[in-house]
């Protein structure tokens, strides 16, 4: 049997969202520490255009993201410092997870 990861029911939020031009998406959960950022992305679905798109990470999760015990490790080894366009290293929030060992977020049926 598989197990996915779900909201708890008590939660505390990490990193800010940040707004910037990229190419792919607009918005982000940005982490920073002394200069250096990892931007993680979720991707969302709009069942009235049917379009998919990617945004920041849900706010419980963001906050369990940081507070694992091996995202100080996984930030060291992929933090980096902006570029001249203002962005950061981008990772998905599924890969995250699985780099962490986190159990995954349950599959929705539009994902791929």
């Amino acid at each position: 049997m598989r197990y996915f990861y779900k909201k708890p029911d008590d939660w505390v939020s990490a990193g800010k969202v940040y707004r910037c031009d990229h190419p792919k998406y607009n918005q982000c959960t940005l982490y920073l520490d002394e200069g250096r950022g990892l931007a993680i992305i979720q991707e969302r679905f709009s069942p009235d255009t049917k379009t998919r798109r990617w945004s920041s990470v849900d706010p419980w999760l963001a906050g369990d993201i940081f507070f694992h015990e091996d995202f100080p490790e996984f930030f060291d080894e992929h933090a980096e410092e902006a570029d001249e366009n203002g962005l950061y290293p981008t990772f998905p929030v599924r890969t995250v997870m699985w780099m962490l060992r986190m159990k995954p977020l349950k599959k929705e049926f539009w994902e791929e």
